[in-house]
């Protein structure tokens, strides 16, 4: 980046926290100069001001049987050939742990219901039972099925 663009970018200091939990709160840090330290986070919230970012380990955990990235790569470019993309469910598919932010909570509020379809399928992911089963329920390989 330096080369890029020398004399362009400015000193800065960046921390990385790599927890799920949010720890800068909103209400310590207002007022004029009140500024909140740039902590970079795997989660946030509403009552929070960590910034979020990706969390690029998942790619190759063994406790929860995820492969590495080039073996996870094929097995959903295999999967992505078992539906042709007009035959899959036209819906928004997430399925993960929602009880590690307020965020991922709420989000369960868009699964379909006898009154809304908002055109999202939620599903909840439990690790200890997919542990003990095998882990035959979480390759993102047989994920596939849906457009979105």
């Amino acid at each position: 980046m330096l080369r890029l663009y020398p004399g362009k970018l400015p000193d800065l200091e960046l921390m990385f926290d790599c927890e799920d939990k949010p720890v800068v709160p909103l209400d310590k840090f207002h007022g004029p100069n009140a500024k909140p330290p740039p902590l970079f986070r795997y989660c946030s919230d509403q009552w929070s001001l960590d910034i979020v970012f990706p969390d690029w380990s998942f790619w190759g955990w063994a406790e929860t049987n995820i492969k590495p990235w080039e073996n996870t790569l094929k097995d959903i470019k295999e999967g992505n050939k078992k539906t042709n993309w007009k035959d899959r469910v036209p819906y928004a598919y997430w399925k993960g742990n929602p009880y590690v932010s307020p965020t991922r909570q709420n989000l369960l509020q868009c699964n379909v219901t006898l009154e809304n379809d908002w055109n999202t399928l939620l599903y909840i992911q439990d690790w200890v039972q997919e542990s003990n089963q095998g882990y035959k329920k979480s390759s993102l390989g047989d994920q596939c099925t849906h457009r979105y």
